[in-house]
């Protein structure tokens, strides 16, 4: 497990590096190189732009005195709703005059050992005690578990029956003190900035719930290190929120905090649900019109399952929730989202390949050139000052992150056939190995993991197996097979 720091820098926000400040009548216009997008800002927000926040981080109290008028809580909300559209990047935390009291919920089962860690870790949290309230609910444990945690200063229920997690947390949350929930594995390790770092995200009055960074505790076998960039668990290193017409969006319940009236209002998890019961309450949170973010910081470290056996059943479970989680909320539909430029870009390298016939390649330029075109065109009737070069560029990232969509979609959820229909279709077989070659092969560039290829691509075939199965399992159990035949419609250029 990775120590963790305890220093508090100021928040402070800067210009990322691949974007860019344009001018157009007196508005500063962002621009972000790739994925191309930009947004014209008001020209009271000029005097930002035209500062050394360019180059340099500039602290948030430096940001008011500049730009002038402005409310601090508004202004951060929208400074960071321009970090998690990749225009910003900030660093450091802001202060809160005064810390809401946080009721620390953790379920547990028969872990006297994992429970005893994570308990060890909140007395070493960097937040007020008198503002935290831990409860421990004991799902019926038959060994010393009760025993273990009744030695900390929490608040220990014990259950005659075993009830299964999200049971246990709602029991919790009715008895709760705090303003907020926050939930926390008993398999867990919490670091001292966990709190600090992810209540200040509540001054946004939008957010109903906020999940934190699901770090690693294991890092020695090859499998930890997949795990520290696979891990179903770990949101990524970029902050997201629901806000960006996200409709399948969710942050696990490993870390998560939630503002206790909402979570009361939604009626908590949905106690027959084992798998899956994280992504259930945050589309129900949302349906409320309450947002949910991510933010990469918060920092738990998780006890995941590194033994091999282990890892694939998990993977299988999870799996299995995704037919049960479609059918109950109809409207979040799986869509596949096609660029018709970029899908009939490469049908025609495909024919050419396929039939010999090498004119066809020049249809490829067309169609490259022509789309470029049409993206520039667009964006100059808006005056924006943007280089025709620019999107060549981009046009060309995109076809190619359009075939690695199609690639990752295949790997997610088609790979198993190529197995099973390999003796009568070795060709179909061989297509669908290589799309899942070429999305390890990505998902290795982008993740860059702490282990060799070989060993990267065995055990993200293996999550991709596992996955698959359980949710082809789940889809034939309920005669429901959307999760596996989504929806194809068109992405506009």
């Amino acid at each position: 497990m990775k120590q963790e720091t305890t220093t508090i820098t100021p928040l402070a926000y800067r210009l990322r590096d691949s974007a860019e400040v344009l001018q157009k009548n007196g508005h500063p216009i962002l621009s972000l190189h790739f994925p191309l997008k930009y947004v014209v800002l008001h020209p009271h927000w000029a005097p930002l732009f035209e500062s050394p926040m360019k180059k340099n981080f500039m602290a948030f109290k430096d940001i008011l005195s500049r730009v002038k008028n402005t409310d601090p809580v508004k202004t951060e909300i929208f400074l960071n709703d321009l970090v998690r559209k990749g225009f910003l990047e900030l660093q450091g935390l802001p202060t809160l005059p005064n810390y809401p009291t946080v009721s620390i919920i953790i379920p547990v089962r028969n872990r006297p050992e994992e429970i005893t860690g994570c308990l060890q870790s909140l007395s070493r949290l960097d937040y007020p005690a008198e503002k935290m309230d831990v409860i421990v609910v004991d799902d019926a444990s038959a060994d010393k578990t009760p025993d273990v945690v009744s030695q900390f200063p929490v608040h220990l229920i014990t259950l005659d029956e075993h009830r299964q997690a999200s049971y246990c947390r709602n029991f919790a949350a009715q008895r709760a003190k705090g303003d907020l929930l926050a939930f926390l594995d008993s398999d867990c390790v919490a670091g001292p900035l966990w709190l600090k770092e992810l209540v200040p995200a509540f001054n946004d009055p939008s957010n109903g719930a906020i999940g934190g960074l699901v770090d690693s505790y294991f890092n020695e076998k090859e499998l930890d290190r997949y795990e520290q960039v696979k891990s179903s668990l770990n949101m990524g290193s970029w902050p997201k929120s629901s806000r960006e017409d996200n409709h399948f969006f969710y942050t696990p319940t490993c870390n998560l905090l939630v503002r206790k009236a909402l979570f009361l209002e939604v009626g908590g998890f949905r106690n027959d649900m084992v798998v899956g019961e994280d992504v259930d309450f945050c589309w129900r949170l949302q349906d409320q019109g309450h947002h949910v973010e991510y933010r990469p910081v918060g920092r738990i470290f998780h006890r995941h399952r590194n033994k091999l056996r282990q890892f694939c059943t998990r993977r299988f479970d999870y799996g299995t929730s995704e037919p049960s989680l479609q059918r109950s909320h109809p409207r979040r539909i799986k869509q596949f989202v096609i660029s018709p430029a970029a899908f009939i870009f490469w049908a025609l390298v495909l024919l050419s390949m396929t039939s010999g016939w090498i004119p066809l390649l020049g249809l490829c330029g067309v169609t490259f050139l022509t789309d470029s075109l049409t993206k520039y065109t667009k964006v100059r009737k808006n005056h924006v000052p943007i280089a025709f070069p620019r999107f060549l560029l981009v046009t060309l990232r995109e076809y190619f992150t359009f075939l690695y969509h199609c690639c990752a979609f295949v790997s997610r959820y088609y790979l198993f056939w190529a197995v099973l229909i390999f003796m009568w279709l070795p060709l179909v077989s061989i297509a669908l190995f290589g799309m899942h070659l070429l999305t390890g092969i990505g998902e290795y560039i982008i993740k860059k993991p702490r282990l060799n290829f070989p060993f990267f691509l065995f055990y993200f075939t293996l999550d991709q197996l596992s996955y698959q199965l359980g949710v082809w399992w789940g889809c034939f159990k309920k005669l429901f097979f959307s999760p596996i035949n989504p929806q194809v419609v068109r992405k506009p250029s």
